[in-house]
């Protein structure tokens, strides 16, 4: 399996009780496409959103997070990490 980054942005002043929501969502089907969201980070000033997951595609995380109402803006692999 793949790790993946992916990037969502316009989520301008998202609290940290919304982040956990967010990611609460995804873990409740995230089985369901084999998928592992390990963490989530916010920059309510900005509005982006990071979440690191475990997936056998981009794919695969795009249709948990379009699910679960928050589809990503981006998704990238991540192949390398120390």
């Amino acid at each position: 399996m793949t790790k993946f980054m992916d990037v969502h942005h316009g989520m301008h002043g998202i609290t940290a009780d919304q982040l956990l929501a967010a990611h609460n969502a995804d873990l409740a089907i995230e089985g369901e496409e084999k998928v592992h969201f390990e963490r989530a980070w916010a920059d309510p000033s900005s509005g982006t959103v990071y979440c690191l997951s475990e997936a056998p595609s981009a794919d695969a995380v795009m249709r948990i997070h379009e699910r679960t109402g928050h589809p990503a803006s981006e998704i990238h692999p991540v192949p390398l990490t120390v």
